[in-house]
């Protein structure tokens, strides 16, 4: 393995600026919390709810606030985009194709960045929650597996606030909900939690991949109440074109 650590290139944290830039056109970026010094340049695991297509964007901004340079484990769709696919590969994120066998080759690859020294970006819902109340759905097991095999630290990222910008099936409706954003300024909050403790769950073990994955799941849910105190069952924003699924949700203990 090579042991120079892993440099985020000057079009990623380029990337970045930009994004703190538009982040703060349609909306009003507040972040919480902080990333560890000794985990900020990696490596480590950040693993975020996910609500909106603009949450790639927000992460961005948020992370370059906190001086944090993360590779995003992103959908194989952006990658063959004509343009943004070789952007994506240029900045260093991880394919990922979801519902095929080359999704465990992503797992490796991502493995083998955070051991090398990055900051790597995992969802892990698998998707967009459609939670009615859109908290966190119950994960996937594929964070907690990343950092059984890096024994990397896991940072919870709760966000709230950027499904006020960009609605669930963009880019249709896009113009319009952008539009009323830039109008509105919503706030959009981001928060980085402690490190969530796995190191009694051995790698391998009967269920240990799924008990990491609901602390990891609690830990981001913990961490989202602070963000929406006036908004704890339902969101005061309804997206129409958003559809609802119960079959994920997550048994979990709310805060507070």
């Amino acid at each position: 393995m090579n042991s120079t650590p892993w440099r985020a290139p000057l079009l990623w944290r380029s990337a970045q600026t930009l994004a703190r830039a538009v982040v703060g056109l349609v909306g009003r970026l507040e972040v919480t919390g902080d990333v560890p010094d000794a985990l900020r340049h990696g490596p480590l695991v950040l693993a975020a709810n996910h609500i909106s297509p603009f949450d790639p964007v927000v992460l961005a901004a948020a992370c370059r606030v906190r001086r944090v340079a993360p590779r995003i484990m992103a959908t194989g769709g952006l990658f063959r985009a004509p343009v943004i696919g070789s952007l994506m590969r240029r900045a260093g994120h991880i394919r990922v194709d979801r519902g095929t066998s080359a999704v465990h080759r992503s797992l490796e690859v991502a493995a083998e960045a955070v051991a090398g020294g990055s900051v790597v970006v995992v969802y892990p819902e698998g998707r967009i929650g459609l939670d009615p109340g859109m908290w966190p759905e119950r994960g996937k097991t594929g964070a907690a597996r990343l950092a059984f095999a890096s024994g990397a630290a896991v940072v919870p990222v709760a966000q709230w606030g950027s499904h006020e910008v960009l609605p669930y099936r963009a880019p249709k409706g896009m113009l319009r909900a952008t539009a009323r954003a830039i109008v509105r300024r919503p706030a959009i909050r981001v928060h980085f939690g402690a490190p969530v403790p796995l190191d009694d769950l051995r790698s391998g073990s009967p269920g240990a991949a799924r008990q990491a994955t609901d602390r990891i799941i609690d830990a981001i849910t913990d961490d989202l109440v602070p963000l929406r105190p006036d908004e704890p069952d339902r969101p005061r924003h309804v997206d129409p074109g958003r559809p609802v699924d119960t079959a994920r949700a997550h048994r979990r203990h709310r805060a507070g």
